[in-house]
């Protein structure tokens, strides 16, 4: 069974992560179930030229934040994990509290309670001793922590480039096929074409 894939997008900067995660979806069979934040809306006009309409076309179903009695909400709506990208302290803070107040914490919430996959790039810098405990809370309930940390031996030119790197990781952690990065000891040749990273495309 080809199971959904549930991501949230929230306020924290590079929103991006987030587009490109589910533009890279798109070429697979995957089903993708989408949470916007409403501050993601927000970001997706500062930081980007997308609008929300169009982020929302790239998914397959759409969730309103607020509607916490949406199907990924409940554990019996079987999916293959959740990917929260990006994620900011707060969701990070409700999460590892269980305080599930929205569609994102909350699904989030049942995705570790159902021992399922939930990746989590959370993205502030520095980090006070708060928000590494709240990290290792997470990591104890059984999720996966991933900031967006770029490596560079894969040759990067371009921002998008850095992009496609770490969400290949977060690809790597669902086992879901790409080449969106080039992996240590492979040619460059493997490693997929880059598109605007800024504008819809």
């Amino acid at each position: 069974m080809n199971l959904p894939l549930v991501v949230g997008i929230t306020g924290a900067s590079g929103v991006i992560y987030g587009v490109e995660l589910l533009k890279a979806l798109r070429g697979t069979d995957i089903e993708t179930h989408l949470i916007l934040s409403e501050s993601a809306g927000r970001n997706l006009a500062i930081e980007t030229n997308y609008s929300v309409k169009q982020v929302h076309s790239l998914a397959d179903v759409v969730y309103r934040n607020k509607d916490v009695g949406a199907a990924v909400a409940s554990g019996s709506f079987l999916t293959r994990g959740m990917v929260v990208v990006p994620c900011t302290i707060k969701s990070l803070s409700g999460i590892a509290y269980s305080y599930a107040d929205n569609l994102i914490t909350r699904a989030a919430d049942v995705t570790l309670k159902e021992k399922r996959t939930l990746v989590m790039m959370v993205r502030e810098t520095p980090l006070h001793k708060g928000h590494l405990e709240m990290m290792v809370r997470c990591a104890d309930l059984g999720a996966t922590i991933l900031p967006p940390m770029p490596s560079f031996y894969h040759g990067p030119q371009l921002i998008q480039d850095i992009i496609n790197q770490s969400i290949g990781k977060v690809l790597d952690q669902l086992a879901i096929e790409h080449n969106l990065y080039r992996r240590w000891g492979s040619k460059p040749e493997e490693a997929g074409n880059v598109n605007s990273v800024f504008g819809a495309s």
